[in-house]
């Protein structure tokens, strides 16, 4: 039978975030204490998938969640707009040395190849962003009992969800960190809170509905539920654990910095996502940017060489809009405290 998110202990769902912040480590501390650990495969390699599912299952008996990107289409961009992205990045004064270059085709990974190591070592959950997967990788997800949720923006796009049959939605409210999971990147995003598009899912919907978006204490963890969520999927309050790969700057900038605030940005990726304002934010405020994933590959140079730098300025920073709340501490003293709050504000 497949996992169901009634069967959690503690009502969490450690969220997928992409780029290495997702450890073994990190997942299974999680897992341990009563929650759902998630990796974000958004562009790993295949043996890289299979590597940390295998850790994390060799770290704990929990479950755990495998996601991945629903990649579109993209053209090839013009020679003119690929020049005009790339000077808008050499702009910038660490950039200068930077060899630029356009990316080349496949722009994206392909998402059958990224699946098979999930098809290998069966997690209990396999969740998507950006859309919806092909029917056939829903039904191979039914046939070996993985529970599958994908994200929801708006009432529309959960309904898509559950009219393709998956097992829940993940109500993405606009305090997310990170990319909106929009279905189309360049339709009229509605920004509906949290709580309010839990409250409007739930209500429509026959499948749980996870509550995602600017939650960080066990107290909004039981809003959300209070509101109809069956659980809360918490993403920026465990970047700053000890076990979380987030790069010192960036636990830096979200434990030092709380009067920065965020700001929504397409520059680092092609994609609008939510991040802490920094420099890079602010310089690339209207300039040209490729599509996603291109403008993501065309980017990663710089924000490698800005970790190398330990310079938060020109690294994606995503968080959501709570982040000044984080706490540092290991993962499962985190889980201890959010299961103590939860239990104080439900009971």
């Amino acid at each position: 039978m497949a996992f169901a998110l009634n069967t959690l202990r503690v009502p969490i769902i450690q969220a997928p975030m992409a780029g290495g912040i997702c450890t073994p480590a990190l997942v299974a501390a999680v897992a341990n204490a009563g929650g759902l650990g998630s990796f974000g495969f958004a562009y790993s390699a295949p043996q890289k998938i299979s590597d940390d599912l295998g850790a994390a299952k060799r770290l704990t008996s929990g479950p755990i969640n495998a996601n991945f990107f629903v990649f579109q289409d993209v053209p090839a961009p013009s020679i003119e707009l690929q020049q005009q992205a790339i000077a808008a990045i050499k702009h910038l004064p660490l950039a200068h040395d930077l060899r630029l270059t356009a990316p080349e085709p496949p722009f994206y990974p392909d998402l059958n190849t990224m699946l098979e190591p999930v098809w290998l070592h069966r997690p209990a959950v396999l969740t998507f962003h950006f859309g919806l997967p092909h029917p056939d990788i829903l039904a191979r997800a039914r046939l070996l009992n993985i529970a599958v949720g994908v994200t929801a923006t708006c009432l529309a796009e959960g309904l898509a969800i559950e009219a393709a049959g998956a097992d829940f939605v993940v109500a993405q409210g606009v305090e997310a960190g990170g990319h909106r999971g929009t279905f189309q990147p360049d339709s009229l995003d509605e920004e509906l809170p949290t709580l309010a598009l839990v409250k409007q899912l739930s209500t429509s919907l026959r499948i749980p509905v996870v509550a995602a978006g600017g939650l960080m204490t066990g107290g909004d963890v039981a809003l959300a539920i209070h509101a109809g969520a069956s659980a809360a999927q918490l993403g920026t309050a465990f970047l700053c654990c000890d076990e979380s790969g987030a790069s010192p700057a960036h636990k830096h900038f979200l434990l030092t910095k709380p009067t920065r605030g965020t700001a929504f940005t397409h520059a680092f990726s092609g994609r609008r996502a939510q991040g802490l304002r920094n420099r890079f934010i602010e310089a690339m405020q209207g300039q040209p940017h490729l599509p996603f994933p291109l403008q993501n590959t065309l980017t990663t140079p710089l924000r490698q060489l800005a970790v190398q730098h330990d310079d938060g300025e020109h690294q994606s920073l995503w968080a959501g809009r709570g982040y000044a709340q984080a706490r540092p501490m290991d993962a499962q003293a985190l889980m201890k405290v959010l299961e103590r709050e939860v239990a104080q504000h439900v009971n």
